[in-house]
C-alpha cells in the first residue's frame, strides 16, 4: 500500500482561544491530504477527472480520534493511506504525527462519482488502473 506524507505548519488562525487546533482544521487538512495522496500516486485530481470523466470523490463518512492536542507553531506530518476499495468507494486513513507521537487519526469513506444524465451525480466504479496505483485490492 502506498503511503504519502504531507508537512503542515500550524498557524495562528488554525487555533482556538485555548491555543489548540480547532478540530475542523484537521478535517480540512485530511481532505487536502487525500488530494495530495492521489498526486503522489501519479494521478492528480484534475487528471483523474479528465481521464476517467468523473467529477471527483466526495466524502460520505468521516471521523477522527484525537490523542494529543497540537498548537500554534507545531510542525506535523500527515501520513495518508488508502486502505481498501469497494465497487465505487474507498477508505482513507490519515495519521497526524507530531514528531514520533500520534496526535490524531482520521478516517474517510469517499465515493467516486460522475454526472448523471439530466443532472445530479451518481457513483461509478473505481477503475482497476486507479486501484493498482495504490497497491490495494478489493471490490
Amino acid at each position: 500500500m502506498l503511503t504519502s506524507h504531507r508537512n503542515v505548519q500550524i498557524e495562528w488562525g488554525d487555533c482556538d482561544p485555548a491555543d489548540i487546533v480547532f478540530y475542523p482544521r484537521y478535517f480540512a487538512w485530511f481532505d487536502a491530504s487525500t488530494a495530495h495522496h492521489f498526486k503522489a500516486a501519479g494521478l492528480p485530481k484534475a487528471e483523474l477527472v479528465r481521464r476517467f470523466q468523473v467529477v471527483g470523490f466526495p466524502m460520505v463518512d468521516t471521523r477522527a480520534t484525537f490523542h494529543i492536542p497540537s498548537s500554534y507553531g507545531d510542525e506535523v506530518v500527515i501520513e495518508t493511506t488508502i486502505t481498501g476499495f469497494g465497487r465505487s468507494s474507498f477508505d482513507v486513513e490519515h495519521r497526524l504525527m507530531r514528531g514520533d507521537v500520534l496526535a490524531v487519526e482520521g478516517f474517510e469513506k469517499r465515493v467516486l462519482v460522475r454526472r448523471k444524465e439530466g443532472g445530479g451525480i451518481t457513483s461509478c466504479p473505481v477503475p482497476d488502473e486507479v486501484r493498482a496505483l495504490f497497491g490495494v485490492a478489493g471490490g
